[in-house]
């Protein structure tokens, strides 16, 4: 069976299109890097057999030889490569990601990293920085884009994007257009909504961030965050 006498809504390409390839399992995904199968299976049913010989470990099919996939009828020169390589790119990908992680356990370390993406901004950011018990960076993603002296911060996507996440750990940071680096009262507000859903969620809220052009202001520096 060929991919195309599936029905539309079943073919990988379609479906990815459709609802995204974050829906597809593993071995849609590889059909569709392969193209198609063999006249007795379709390319889904060809790579989950290869996968469930694999114990559905994408891991050990990374670890797969040349050799040992050629041994797959329907699994030729062109498709084993194809695999190979993919196995490949998410290896190095994975491996770009734990060079990545900054350790952010600091407030000087949070200014150094987040000051780079703020000194030349015009108008109020507000970005949260989700860590684990290392105080390892996960993710970094802004929270809001706002006027020239404030912004409004949505506590309740920095706390899914934590759950998401599986962060322990998280640091709020937002910067002063005017260079001022003194909290304001709205900056206190922040604070302690940000770190009083952080303690119902069994998170640890590490510190609130104030970034300038050359300084910074940390809640937790100055005995706020307790």
């Amino acid at each position: 069976m060929k991919i195309n006498d599936l029905a539309t809504e079943d073919r990988p390409r379609e479906k990815m299109m459709r609802i995204g390839a974050e829906n597809l399992t593993n071995s849609e995904l590889l059909a569709i890097l392969i193209g198609f199968g063999s006249t007795e299976e379709s390319a889904v049913d060809l790579m989950t057999r290869v996968l469930n010989d694999c114990q559905n470990s994408l891991k050990r099919l990374g670890r797969l030889s040349y050799n040992e996939l050629i041994t797959y009828h329907g699994i030729g020169d062109a498709k084993a490569v194809t695999i190979m390589a993919a196995c490949e790119l998410g290896k190095r990908r994975q491996q770009e990601q734990v060079e990545e992680r900054k350790d952010l356990g600091s407030a000087t370390a949070i200014y150094n990293f987040m000051h780079v993406r703020m000194q030349d901004l015009d108008v109020e950011e507000a970005w949260a920085l989700l860590m684990n018990q290392n105080y390892k960076l996960i993710k970094a993603f802004r929270v809001s884009h706002g006027g020239l002296s404030e912004t409004a911060v949505d506590v309740r996507i920095i706390m899914r994007e934590a759950l998401l996440n599986n962060a322990t750990i998280v640091a709020l940071c937002h910067n002063h257009p005017s260079n001022n680096a003194s909290p304001s009262g709205a900056d206190d507000r922040l604070t302690q909504i940000v770190k009083s859903a952080c303690e119902t969620m069994r998170i640890y809220f590490l510190d609130h961030l104030i970034i300038t052009d050359g300084r910074y202001y940390s809640y937790r520096e100055e005995g706020r965050v307790i």
